[in-house]
């Protein structure tokens, strides 16, 4: 069986954009991608939108055929993936899925959400529907459970605070150079351990902002990118794994099973492990799960991840793994539905050598896109044509 390559990548503007809506975004993303790779859209046999809250956000739904009429890509075959806001990692197993049985040639993903229109209560209230009805009605939130985890985490392996907020400072750094994110700018500690109170121990800097946003990538046989281009990257690993959906119900909450599950699923596929990996994107949609998914993905053992943190090991230009390069969701943002999609650009450009001022040195990478508080996992590795 052939392995899957991607050709092409887009990303459109992370941030508020005003005017435009969840179909405005896909549509964005879709065509510049098809200009990336190359592809007419009527060469696309499937089309996979990933989404999270298209209905709730903006009362829109079918959102996968509108986008296929719109970018002139008929008769594709369309599905809306969501798996929380692990839906565009959960895309790229489903485009990759589409490839590797040999049901399509040509694989379009599009990940998107239009979120900044409605008000952070709402907003806040929309994304914690994830959780499990009965957290839910004690009004338990994501936020909440990010809190109490990272006063766990904290106190029990004697990390320093600050240890957090330096996750905050590399990602925001890194943003600077990424002309798509939405928080192009630097923050210095002493900002970040000032600003308001969240959820304690974390504060507004540990958390990602409301976000709109698209990204999309082109898959297809190996053979077939060999026809296209001969800078691509290959989808070696990917798996998905879930955890229980009642966070307390867990044995160690500073340990996220459908990491570890996903992880060793995608290592296994890839025949790589975690010595491998030249450079990771994690979901860091609290600075606490950066932590957690290191340990939990082998970059560091258990407790130890702040460490790493502290000493430079994740650091974009000098560490020996970089991290994050693209910004995270700290500051490159954090529409749901494109998220995971956006982590798989973002490898694909530091294995084909397109990242500009954030490239590094890079020959397999790894991405982790996080549905709820770890409740549902996809871990993706890529390799360099090369």
């Amino acid at each position: 069986m052939e392995r899957v390559a991607i050709i092409g990548a887009s990303m459109t503007q992370f941030g508020q954009r005003e005017g435009e809506w969840i179909q405005d975004l896909l549509a964005e993303a879709g065509t510049e991608c098809l200009e990336d790779a190359d592809v007419d859209a009527s060469e696309v046999e499937h089309l996979y939108v990933s989404n999270m809250t298209s209905g709730e956000f903006e009362g829109q739904t079918g959102v996968m055929n509108a986008l296929v009429h719109d970018i002139g890509a008929i008769p594709a075959y369309t599905q809306r993936v969501d798996q929380t806001s692990a839906s565009g990692g959960a895309g790229i197993y489903a485009a990759w899925q589409s490839i590797k049985s040999g049901a399509s040639d040509m694989t379009l993903l599009v990940g998107g959400e239009k979120m900044t229109h409605r008000s952070t209560p709402e907003t806040t209230d929309i994304i914690a529907s994830v959780t499990h009805p009965v957290e839910y009605k004690a009004g338990v939130t994501l936020p909440s459970f990010a809190g109490l985890t990272a006063r766990h985490y904290l106190e029990r392996f004697d990390a320093p605070r600050e240890s957090l907020g330096k996750v905050a400072v590399k990602n925001h750094k890194n943003g600077v150079d990424n002309p798509h994110a939405q928080f192009q700018r630097e923050v210095d500690l002493d900002t970040i351990l000032e600003s308001p109170i969240v959820a304690d121990p974390l504060r507004l800097y540990d958390f990602c902002p409301i976000t709109d946003g698209s990204a999309a990538l082109m898959l297809c046989p190996e053979s077939v990118a060999q026809e296209y281009t001969d800078d691509y990257a290959v989808v070696t690993g990917v798996d998905g794994a879930t955890d229980t959906q009642v966070v307390h119900e867990r044995e160690d909450p500073t340990v996220m099973d459908g990491v570890v599950e996903s992880g060793k699923g995608a290592y296994e596929m890839s025949g790589l492990g975690p010595e491998d990996i030249d450079v990771a994107e994690l979901h860091d949609m609290f600075t606490i799960l950066e932590f957690l998914q290191m340990e939990g993905l082998g970059f560091a053992e258990q407790g130890e991840a702040w460490k790493l943190v502290e000493e430079g090991y994740t650091e974009r230009d000098t560490g020996e793994l970089p991290t994050n390069t693209s910004g995270g969701l700290k500051s490159k943002g954090h529409p749901l539905g494109a998220s995971g999609v956006a982590q798989g650009v973002e490898i694909y450009e530091q294995l084909v050598g397109e990242a500009g001022p954030r490239q590094v040195d890079a020959d397999a990478g790894l991405c982790c896109n996080v549905g709820g508080f770890g409740n549902c996992v996809i871990t993706t590795i890529m390799e360099a044509a090369r």
